[in-house]
C-alpha cells in the first residue's frame, strides 16, 4: 500500500518543474498519466548525451535527464492541438483527481483545457498550472526558464565568490528554481486534495518559478526586509561563507598526498561548537576572546577571525581534521565529487541508488526518492516509461476504447 493509492494525476507538464512534482506524487503511489506529443514526447527525452544505452550498448532515444524525472509514470501520446486530442483529454479528466500543466498562459484556454472548462467536467478537480511568472502580473506572458529566474529572483546576486576576490554572477549547478517549484507544487496539490476530500470542491493552483525563487531567498530575503531596506544594505555574494554564521564556510587545509590543494567545510552552528572547534585546533583562547565568543560578535569581526582560522586550517590535512572534528561533534564535511557521493557508505546505506528493470536497457541505476515512510514506502515498480508505452492500456482501461478505435486514432496521428 502507498500513501496516494487511488489518486490519479493527468500530467501535461514537461521538462523539469512539472515532472519533478508529478514524480514525487507517483513515488507516493499516485497513478500519474504523462501526456506527451506523438513522435517527440517530452523535450528532455532528447536532452543528451548521455543517453540510456540498450542491451547492445547503443544509444536509445531517452536521455539521462528524462530518466531522472519520470519514474513510476505511465506515458500516453496525444496531440492536444487537435479537437480529437482535446476530447480525449477531457474524457480522461473525468476519472482523474489532479490535472497539471506548464504551458504558457492562455494556451490551455485556447485548447479548451483551462481550469474553467475542466472544472465543469469534474468540480473536485485540483488543477495546477506551473509557469515562469504566474497567471497574473506584467510578466505573465513571458516564457520562464530556470536560469533567467535565478537571475531575476536574486539568487545569482548572492551565489558565487565575493566580487572583491574576482567573483561575479553565478547560477547554482542544478535548476533549483524548477526543482523547488516542483516541490512547492507537490505540497500545494496535497493540500488542495485534502480540501477537495472535505468539500468536494477543486481549485486552481497558480505556481510560478519567480515566486518560488523569491521565497527561496529565505534568511537573506528576511535580512533585507528587516534591516537592509531601511539601511540601504543589499546582501551580496559571500562565496562559500554564510551571511549570518561564522565560521561556516569552506577552508583550505594542508595539501593531500598527491600534493594537491584540499578543502573541507567547517559548519559551526553555535557558540558551544565554536569552543569545541577551538579546543581541537589548539586555540581555546579564541573561544573566550570577547570578539569571538558569541556568534553575533564573530559575524561582526569576521574580517579578523577568518584569516586566523585560514592559517590554522592549513596546519593539518583533511583526514586529520575530519576525524578530530567529528569526534568532538563539530559539524564538518568533505567536498565530494559525484563519484565519491555515490560511493559514500552513508548514501549507500540510505538506499539512495536503486536499480530498475528497463525494457530496452535491462538494469538501470537511478537516484532514489529521499522520502522514507515507515508504513507506506515509496513505489519502485515502474521505470521511466518509453514514449507512448501505455497509450493503449490507459485509453482502453479508462475510456473503454477498443482496438479499432485506437487504430483509427493512430492513423489520424492523434495518438
Amino acid at each position: 500500500m502507498n500513501s496516494l493509492d487511488g489518486i490519479r494525476v493527468l500530467d501535461l507538464s514537461r521538462v523539469l518543474a512539472g515532472p519533478w512534482c508529478t514524480q514525487t506524487l507517483a513515488d507516493l503511489g499516485a497513478d500519474v498519466i504523462k501526456i506527451e506529443r506523438p513522435d517527440t514526447g517530452d523535450d528532455t527525452r532528447g536532452w543528451g548525451p548521455p543517453f540510456l544505452k540498450d542491451r547492445d550498448g547503443l544509444d536509445t532515444t531517452d536521455a539521462a535527464y528524462y530518466l531522472g524525472t519520470n519514474r513510476n509514470k505511465r506515458s500516453v501520446t496525444c496531440d492536444i492541438s487537435t479537437p480529437q486530442g482535446q476530447s480525449l483529454i477531457k474524457q480522461l479528466v473525468a476519472s482523474c483527481d489532479v490535472f497539471i500543466e506548464n504551458f504558457k498562459v492562455g494556451d490551455m484556454a485556447r485548447y479548451g483545457l483551462d481550469y474553467a472548462s475542466l472544472q465543469t467536467i469534474k468540480p473536485s478537480l485540483v488543477y495546477c498550472s506551473l509557469t515562469g511568472f504566474g497567471q497574473t502580473g506584467p510578466y505573465r506572458e513571458r516564457a520562464g526558464y530556470d536560469y533567467a529566474v535565478q537571475g531575476m529572483g536574486g539568487l545569482m546576486s548572492v551565489t558565487g565568490e565575493r566580487d572583491d576576490l574576482g567573483g561575479g554572477p553565478q547560477k547554482v549547478g542544478v535548476a533549483v528554481a524548477d526543482l523547488f517549484t516542483g516541490m512547492y507544487a507537490s505540497v500545494a496539490i496535497l493540500a488542495a486534495l485534502r480540501h477537495a476530500e472535505r468539500t468536494g470542491l477543486g481549485q486552481h493552483l497558480d505556481m510560478a518559478l519567480l515566486d518560488t525563487q523569491v521565497a527561496m531567498l529565505a534568511n537573506l530575503g528576511a535580512n533585507y526586509l528587516v534591516s537592509g531596506r531601511k539601511e540601504g544594505k543589499v546582501p551580496t555574494r559571500a562565496g562559500n561563507a554564510h551571511q549570518n554564521i561564522v565560521p561556516y564556510q569552506v577552508f583550505e587545509v594542508a595539501r593531500n598526498e598527491r600534493n594537491e590543494k584540499d578543502y573541507l567545510i567547517l559548519a559551526v552552528g553555535n557558540d558551544g561548537q565554536f569552543a569545541k572547534f577551538c579546543a581541537v585546533a589548539g586555540r581555546s583562547d579564541l573561544a573566550i576572546d570577547s570578539r569571538y565568543a558569541k556568534n553575533a560578535d564573530r559575524v561582526r569581526h569576521r574580517e579578523t577571525l577568518v584569516p586566523l582560522l585560514e592559517q590554522i586550517m592549513l596546519s593539518r590535512p583533511k583526514a586529520q581534521w575530519l576525524s578530530a572534528l567529528e569526534e568532538a561533534k563539530v559539524p564538518c564535511g568533505a567536498i565530494n565529487n559525484l563519484a565519491e557521493v555515490f560511493a559514500d557508505p552513508q548514501v549507500l546505506e540510505r538506499d539512495m541508488v536503486t536499480s530498475w528493470q528497463h525494457p530496452l536497457a535491462g538494469q538501470v541505476d537511478l537516484v532514489s526518492s529521499p522520502i522514507k515512510l515507515s508504513l507506506t514506502p515509496v513505489r519502485r515498480d515502474m521505470p521511466p516509461p518509453l514514449l507512448g508505452q501505455h497509450t493503449d492500456e490507459v485509453l482502453s482501461q479508462l475510456l473503454a476504447l477498443d482496438n479499432q478505435q485506437l487504430e483509427q486514432l493512430r492513423q489520424n496521428k492523434i495518438i
